[in-house]
């Protein structure tokens, strides 16, 4: 009943605002890092003098004094024969955080670059670099490059790839279309995080990530069981609206309305569109009350538009609720905003039903007027019904004539011609039994 709510507009979103972590340690960090470094690779050390230079470059940046800073820094880069190579990449790097801190991105992503072509430098540091540089190219659309640090940042790492890194690599195949890929780095993030005891639920982003891989490799019960997740932990309306129409797409409707019921009362139910669709579930599964209070809510709050469509709907869920009065009333609007006639046909027979004759016959001749009647044979047979209730015979003939010309409605016609006849002569000979009686 429910079509898929779009949601691929929004991944985009959420991944590409990446945050990128750039960090400038401190004197003392360095020298730490240093330390713990030499056990596995050995690195020259960042002279104290370079450091200071360094630092004053970064103060000016701190100062929002970018150019000054950025001078400061070509003073050092000058020097630059007599540099080691852990102190150019700390020098690559100021320039880098310069660069990222003013949404340089190109020039921040060559600095970072410059840093880890540096060699030797300290395992911690260029592990850190190489990661931000996949961020950054992630900011910038560059998939392959992303791919590409990623990978130089695994073959530097001892244990197990961090969840953090595979859900990175999995946004940059997703966004390279090779959703298989993005699968499995997806998973394997998420499923690593889940079985951690002391944290058991994932980002929100990263099963947001999962459900849109998921769609794309058309994989729908994979989609509601993600889905089902972002409901439980993170209660958000759109997840809820999102499970119901999922639920509809893989033939679960009952499920659809219960979590599209659930989610009306918690008021997450809101737009124009989204109480449509519940109000056509409860039809469809047979609650034709509750969709046409619904409807009538939305249509009093100004949510839904009073137009043809949504009034035709509540007249036939009032209709099928057996509340005839707010049936009639609400079918009278929609079919004074109709250009066919249809809907005329419909008030005749509900006006029929109620004996309230003379309406019927109002509305019955006005459907016949405006004409594109899917079964005009029907109207002239409540013409011809109603024209009799109200004693007029010759009419009512003249309606049943007309009727028995079209097939639908041809055998009903006719009965209807033969009783309306004999209770013309049975009037007409009552008639003159009196007339007769007088004398």
């Amino acid at each position: 009943m429910m079509t898929y709510p779009a949601f691929l507009s929004l991944i985009a979103v959420l991944l590409t605002t990446t945050t990128v972590s750039v960090v400038l340690p401190s004197g003392q960090a360095f020298a730490q890092s240093e330390q713990q470094e030499r056990k596995t690779r050995r690195t020259p050390a960042l002279r104290a003098k370079v450091y200071d230079q360094l630092a004053r470059a970064q103060a000016l940046a701190d100062e929002d004094k970018t150019d000054e800073a950025i001078v400061a820094l070509d003073n050092v880069k000058e020097k630059a024969a007599s540099m080691n190579s852990y102190e150019l990449a700390m020098m690559y790097n100021f320039y880098g955080f310069i660069y990222y801190n003013i949404e340089d991105y190109n020039q921040a992503i060559a600095a970072f670059e410059q840093v880890v072509e540096q060699q030797p430098i300290p395992e911690s540091f260029e592990q850190s670099t190489l990661f931000s540089l996949a961020q950054l190219h992630m900011m910038q659309g560059n998939y392959d490059k992303t791919i590409q640090f990623l990978e130089r940042w695994e073959g530097l790492q001892k244990g197990d790839i961090p969840a953090k890194n595979l859900v990175l690599k999995a946004q940059a195949m997703y966004q390279k279309k090779d959703y298989q890929a993005a699968s499995d780095y997806i998973n394997k993030a998420i499923e690593r995080v889940e079985s951690d005891p002391e944290k058991g639920v994932a980002e929100e982003n990263w099963y947001v990530l999962q459900r849109a891989v998921y769609y794309e490799l058309k994989q729908p019960r994979k989609v509601t069981e993600v889905l089902v997740k972002l409901v439980k932990h993170f209660n958000q309306p759109q997840y809820w609206v999102q499970l119901g129409g999922m639920y509809g797409e893989i033939g679960e409707e009952e499920k659809q309305l219960a979590i599209l019921e659930s989610a009306y009362q918690q008021g997450f139910i809101t737009s124009a569109g989204d109480i449509f669709n519940l109000a056509q579930l409860y039809y469809y599964h047979q609650v034709p009350y509750k969709a046409a209070a619904l409807m009538e809510k939305a249509i009093n709050d100004g949510v839904l538009e009073e137009n043809l469509r949504n009034l035709r709907f509540l007249a036939n869920s009032w209709q099928a609720a057996k509340e005839k009065t707010q049936a009639i009333t609400t079918l009278r609007a929609a079919a004074q905003l109709s250009d066919d006639g249809e809907l005329d046909a419909q008030l005749a027979q509900l006006y029929l039903n109620q004996d309230a004759h003379s309406e019927a016959i109002d509305a019955g001749l006005r459907a016949l007027e405006k004409g594109g009647l899917r079964n005009p044979g029907i109207t002239h047979l409540v013409l011809g019904m109603a024209y009799f209730n109200q004693g007029d015979y010759v009419d009512a003939l003249d309606q049943l004539a007309s009727a028995e010309s079209f097939e639908r409605s041809k055998a009903m016609a006719q009965q209807w011609r033969r009783y309306v006849e004999t209770e013309r002569t049975t009037q007409q000979q009552r008639g003159d039994l009196l007339s007769a009686a007088s004398e």
